[in-house]
């Protein structure tokens, strides 16, 4: 089983209220056992919402509320929900898909917290318990890797 962050396959859940649709992810997904998570929304975040990037140890949006807790929550609803997943399907997680420089779902790089799309080392909240539990991550980029 993959995990798949939801925004890739069309799903209007990220913070501008839109999506990040991208085919070969979706392709990908048609061909394969899915689980498809978005760890802000699962933390209780609206779709619409303020942006927001990683400055040092918080999450901070746009307009400089901390929403460290949200997405932490989210994170950690996402992997319980993927947990589930793959205990009800008794299949083991194989690997994700994420969205790039997110600050839940970015995979070693991400925005830089000043909201100029600078890039900067780094991994998003849901990615680092990925990390943890020695979960293989791609982003959409890499999709041809797989």
């Amino acid at each position: 089983m993959y995990i798949i962050s939801s925004c890739l396959l069309g799903n209007n859940c990220k913070y501008d209220g839109g999506n990040n649709e991208n085919r070969k992810v979706i392709e990908f997904y048609k061909k394969h056992s899915c689980c498809t998570v978005c760890p802000e929304t699962m933390g209780g975040l609206a779709s619409p919402r303020m942006p927001a990037e990683i400055v040092g140890d918080k999450v901070i949006d746009k307009a400089g509320l901390d929403k460290t807790r949200a997405f932490e929550i989210g994170a950690l609803r996402a992997w319980d929900h993927v947990l589930k997943q793959a205990e009800r399907r008794r299949e083991k997680i194989e690997g994700a898909i994420l969205k790039s420089n997110s600050p839940s779902c970015g995979n070693g790089k991400i925005y830089d917290g000043t909201f100029s799309k600078r890039l900067t080392q780094g991994d998003g909240i849901f990615v680092r318990i990925l990390k943890e539990n020695n979960i293989k991550i791609i982003s959409e980029k890499e999709i041809d890797l797989w």
